[in-house]
């Protein structure tokens, strides 16, 4: 083949991942922009434009701000557990222990089963006369609305979120412990460090742009959580577990109001956007220059 063909044939192999992202991200991305500043109220066929009408609605709307603040709540309690927790359970599962392959099933287990059917068990469990308010009964305490009282609703679907993600973010920083060097920690054992300060000077030094990675993908999961809310109390009680998402959804496919939909999803895109670029200020700035 004649060199000046070859050096197309990456393009070639790349052509239809292209193609899929043009047609699945790319026109709707845009598209979704343009609905943005359209109104839908008058007439759903023949929409006129209105500017930056939408937007000053949803930015003083008292609704909106509640979705915006119960997204951040529930990012709170979701994005340090899965942060730190699963980086634990990967440091104890990297040990040479017996049947150590039996535990990473275990572990990465709920990864595989679908949201939709974990939130479905977990609503079972969370259900008045549920295994949990079963136990709780039996010790001696009342039970408790785990999604119908809006003190705890949000932090039971965060359970939720928590407990699927546990073993996906293991993975992640399992293969991140191949790669530390294995003398650091021999020259450790000769300073006389224990596992604690082993792990604290070499491990989380080394895992650090994993750390990044992990807090990144788990704060846009964070942003974009859904099914649980579908599934489990579908924003309620009192619009105690309405995300941004979910609003989105109610706004487009219940209420038909497309424009306002769009536009919301418009100040999620910003608000994930940010969040990416306080990880590359924080945790990869070596790696760009600003």
């Amino acid at each position: 083949m004649n060199n000046y063909y070859k050096k197309y044939i990456p393009y070639i192999f790349l052509l239809p991942a292209l193609v899929m992202l043009v047609i699945f991200f790319f026109i709707p991305f845009i598209y979704t922009i343009i609905l943005s500043f359209k109104d839908y109220s008058g007439d759903i066929y023949n929409p006129v434009f209105a500017g930056l009408s939408n937007y000053s609605v949803i930015l003083k709307s008292k609704e909106f701000y509640t979705t915006i603040f119960n997204t951040f709540m529930f990012l709170l309690m979701c994005v340090p557990v899965l942060a730190i927790f699963p980086l634990i359970v990967a440091i104890f599962i990297n040990q040479k222990i017996k049947g150590i392959n039996i535990y990473k099933v275990l572990i990465y287990l709920p990864v595989v089963v679908s949201i939709v059917v974990v939130a479905i068990a977990f609503k079972w469990l969370y259900a008045q006369q549920g295994i949990l308010n079963y136990i709780l009964e039996q010790i001696g305490f009342n039970p408790i609305g785990w999604l119908t009282d809006t003190k705890f609703a949000l932090f039971a679907v965060a359970l939720v979120t928590i407990y699927k993600g546990i073993g996906y973010y293991m993975m992640i920083y399992l293969s991140a412990l191949i790669g530390v060097p294995k003398d650091l920690y021999e020259a450790a054992d000769i300073d006389g460090a224990n596992e604690f300060i082993k792990h604290l000077t070499v491990t989380v030094p080394h895992l650090m742009p994993t750390i990044a990675l992990v807090v990144t993908v788990s704060s846009i999961s964070a942003l974009k959580v859904f099914a649980e809310i579908y599934v489990m109390t579908k924003g309620g009680p009192l619009n105690s577990t309405k995300t941004i998402v979910y609003y989105i959804y109610e706004r487009a496919f219940e209420n038909l109001d497309l424009s306002m939909a769009a536009s919301a999803s418009v100040i999620l895109l910003v608000v994930i956007m940010a969040f990416s670029f306080v990880n590359i200020i924080f945790f990869e700035n070596k790696r760009y220059k600003f």
